[in-house]
């Protein structure tokens, strides 16, 4: 909390150096091994490839098959990423920044030194090496892949989701996918740093909740196990949090990402996506909604796995 305070009150230079800081003096003593194997997953009409950084952050490439044009997103990492782009042999064209956190935005600049005419896109004038600012329901393609953004304040005031369309094969219609930062995790959502339960009741339910359900959700971060542990803590009964922590148990075990989850599997297993189901509200002792998400931020800020 003191953390959150402090940064709320620093000019954005100094919040990025003291946020990289954190995160450098985090990975001290770290073996160096990744959290995470990289992955693969694909889709009708691109390919997600799954990239580990930091202690448990994810940067995704995503690749339109048909013109093999590639967009990043949150390169913290951009040497893994420079290396992901030559073994795909694919044109790097688009940064899509979550928000301007340095763990998710902290590799921009020497990206842009790495690749001509780059775009950088975001909803934040404080994300690094940004040009350009993109707000609610703007859209624009990677390839023939095409892209909505979704504003979704609340972690930060400009953080932005990316929505990409899923694509249709004669009567076929293929699963869409959401790149969602630090606003929804699997199991989680991300901490109220710059707003309110409000908004992130907005964000959640009224916007990403009302995407399709076979929507694939691709997060920020590997928290999913301990979130779980969270919902559990909260809905001791539901039989599928009790299934998606044996799954997950068995993905970490092997160090696999727990990425993609779906907007179903969200709904039925993520306590701040239940805000409206009588088990949840009655843990919180709320009989309000936003009342319950503000609840469940306040006690997940504080619980112990």
């Amino acid at each position: 909390m003191l953390r959150q305070i402090a940064l709320r009150a620093c000019p954005t230079w100094l919040e990025n150096k003291l946020t990289s800081m954190y995160f450098r003096a985090k990975g001290i003593g770290f073996s160096g091994r990744s959290h995470s194997l990289s992955a693969t997953v694909d889709h009708f009409n691109m390919k997600v490839q799954i990239l580990p950084a930091l202690q448990d952050n994810y940067m995704y490439l995503i690749i339109d098959e048909a013109t093999k044009e590639a967009a990043i997103v949150d390169p913290v990492d951009p040497d893994a990423v420079i290396t992901a782009v030559e073994e795909n042999n694919v044109k790097l064209t688009k940064v899509l920044t979550t928000h301007h956190h340095w763990d998710h935005a902290g590799g921009n600049a020497k990206l842009s030194k790495s690749f001509a005419n780059l775009v950088i896109y975001g909803g934040d004038d404080r994300i690094e090496a940004i040009n350009h600012k993109i707000t609610h329901n703007d859209t624009f393609n990677i390839g023939n892949l095409s892209v909505k953004c979704l504003s979704t304040p609340c972690h930060t005031r400009g953080h932005i989701c990316y929505y990409i369309a899923g694509g249709r094969e004669g009567e076929r219609e293929y699963p869409p996918s959401v790149f969602t930062g630090d606003t929804l995790f699997a199991g989680g959502c991300g901490r109220f740093f710059e707003g309110t339960a409000d908004q992130m009741y907005k964000a959640l339910v009224e916007i990403l909740g009302s995407l399709p359900e076979e929507t694939n959700v691709y997060c920020g971060h590997e928290y999913t196990a301990n979130n779980l542990k969270f919902g559990l803590h909260v809905e001791p009964e539901n039989v599928a949090i009790k299934q998606k922590i044996d799954l997950v148990h068995t993905q970490r075990d092997k160090n696999l990402p727990t990425v993609p989850s779906t907007i179903k599997e969200e709904k039925l297993t993520n306590p701040f996506m239940r805000v409206h189901e009588s088990s949840v509200m009655k843990h919180a002792q709320q009989n309000n909604p936003v009342q319950t998400m503000s609840y469940l931020r306040r006690e997940k800020d504080n619980f112990k796995a």
